[in-house]
């Protein structure tokens, strides 16, 4: 398990954006990989099932705290760019913040897509295989969130 620790917490960190935040849903990936792993098949890799379970947490923290927090998208890009340059995990230079609030941005599917695409280089098969979703959708996902990146980049607001 030490072996994946490192890659499921930046996977976490780069959806949740907050170091605590990612430290507590890793420790609730791994609980439930815990509970559960009586149940892996071993029709996948097991790495594959365990980023599974970890985007699943993720997803869960992220929409957990969207109904706590309805702050407006101005404030939450200001938030998160006050947290990442506080952060002392963090050593970003501007245009990582910046894109990193292009990401936040971004609806959960398209910044899942894009985090796995291009922060873990990850294949469409394998994203397939990890949110159970249709190669086409995928790449249909990526290119549309690359599109709002770059307009963000440039300066366009994203909708």
């Amino acid at each position: 398990m030490q072996t994946y620790q490192e890659r499921l917490y930046w996977q976490i960190r780069r959806l949740v954006t907050d170091h605590e935040d990612a430290n507590d849903v890793l420790q609730n990936s791994l609980i439930k990989v815990y509970r559960n792993i009586g149940q892996f098949e071993g029709k996948s890799k097991l790495f594959t099932w365990l980023y599974r379970i970890a985007t699943n947490e993720a997803i869960s923290f992220m929409q957990q705290k969207k109904r706590r927090f309805s702050a407006s998208l101005d404030e939450e890009g200001s938030r998160v760019s006050s947290q990442l340059e506080a952060d002392p995990y963090f050593d970003g230079d501007e245009l990582q913040i910046r894109l990193q609030e292009a990401l936040d941005k971004l609806p959960d599917k398209q910044r899942i897509v894009f985090n796995l695409r291009y922060y873990d280089e990850m294949g469409y098969r394998e994203m397939s295989d990890v949110l159970s979703t249709s190669e086409g959708a995928l790449k249909a996902s990526y290119h549309h969130a690359v599109k709002k990146i770059e307009a963000y980049l440039k300066g366009v607001e994203i909708e």
